[in-house]
């Protein structure tokens, strides 16, 4: 990839030419004044910009650091009046979840196979055939 790679889309800048590629971005990082082209956001756009003109790196990643550069000391609010979204507002109507817990009382509490909780009534059956035939699990409701 060289300098002429396009951006995906244009950066676009309320005043003027909108950087189409990686060589206009990095030509109006340049033609900034010398205090504002010092400033970290900026190295670290030119540095984007480099990065993806000679490694051959998707133009999405200078593209970002250049909208960052652009975009900084810019603080987003959040208005009241915005739509309000109706995540978490409604509860699902759930049925109470049960467990099934088995201790072996044959080894000591704090041991890894002191206690198993299966999911389900299968898990529980399925693990008992092959290792406790014997063993019994009994039923836990979980609570919210």
């Amino acid at each position: 990839m060289s300098w002429s790679a396009s951006f995906e889309d244009p950066i676009p800048r309320p005043v003027g030419r909108q950087p189409l590629t990686l060589r206009d971005a990095a030509s109006f990082i340049t033609d900034l004044p010398k205090a504002e082209h010092e400033a970290p956001e900026w190295q670290a756009a030119m540095e984007a910009l480099i990065l993806v003109a000679e490694t051959n790196g998707p133009t999405m990643l200078a593209r970002i650091g250049v909208r960052r550069a652009l975009n900084r000391g810019h603080v987003r609010e959040f208005s009241e009046n915005a739509k309000k979204h109706h995540w978490g507002k409604r509860k699902l109507k759930r049925e109470p979840m049960t467990v099934f817990v088995y201790i072996n009382t044959s080894k000591q509490v704090g041991d890894a196979e002191h206690v198993k909780v299966f999911a389900n009534l299968d898990a529980a059956e399925t693990w008992f055939e092959e290792n406790d035939p014997e063993g019994v699990a009994f039923e836990y409701e979980l609570l919210e």
